[in-house]
């Protein structure tokens, strides 16, 4: 049974690098940009939720934390960018209540392994817990203040699109490129090929949530001084 859902795990994150690259690299907001960004979500979707089924058969929470994160976030950036006018749903509601449990699930287990003799709690040391449980904290956060304002626009809807979708397209290129060296030619692996292709989207996540909190806004700001 496990072998049809490794494929589907596998094709779906193939799918996800491939098109996430894609809508990284088209001119935002363009037809193209739209499409590649759809086939990322729907195979983001399918390897995560593949992903978590595979960790549930073979009882390795920290997989299924992980996997219930991305799915988390790549849903939730969707939404986001669907959502042409400020608002909240039941929606929302459901999908705090899920990354706070992989919050709190991921901080319990990191100081479990923190405490353990081994160093380790389901072959995981602290550092990957924390490290996703400090995600899980800021989006649940972001998720609050949305909550609470009764939605968000303009910069801060785009910030939250971006930041999350990029962030889900780090956990499958590490996934795939740290986590699989072994995969790959020697010559990648030795040249630091590999860590780069990890880390290139938090490297752009930065990049464009820069450009649309600061730059852009500056820029406006400029424009209506000129005008006024």
């Amino acid at each position: 049974m496990r072998l049809p859902i490794l494929v589907l795990h596998i094709c779906g994150g193939l799918v996800g690098l491939l098109s996430g690259a894609a809508a990284m690299a088209l001119r935002k907001g363009s037809r193209l940009h739209g499409i590649a960004g759809q086939v990322f979500v729907v195979s983001m979707l399918t390897m995560s939720a593949a992903g978590v089924t595979l960790a549930v058969m073979k009882s390795q929470p920290g997989n299924i934390l992980g996997g219930a994160l991305t799915f988390y976030l790549v849903a939730t950036a969707w939404m986001t960018a669907r959502r042409v006018t400020p608002g909240t749903s039941f929606f929302d509601w459901g999908a705090l209540l899920i990354v706070w449990a992989v919050a709190v699930a991921n901080v319990t287990l990191g100081t479990l392994a923190a405490l353990s003799v081994t160093g380790k709690v389901y072959d995981y040391p602290p550092g990957p817990y924390f490290f996703l449980g400090s995600v899980a904290v800021i989006a649940t956060g972001g998720d609050v203040r949305m909550l609470r304002r009764n939605g968000i626009s303009g910069a801060q809807r785009i910030a939250r699109h971006l930041w999350r979708m990029c962030f889900a397209l780090f956990i499958a290129s590490s996934s795939l490129f740290l986590a699989r060296q072994r995969l790959f030619p020697e010559f990648m692996r030795k040249t630091g090929t590999l860590i780069a292709l990890s880390f290139l989207p938090l490297v752009l996540m930065i990049y464009w949530l820069v450009r649309v909190r600061f730059v852009d806004a500056f820029k406006r700001v400029v424009i209506r001084l000129k005008h006024a």
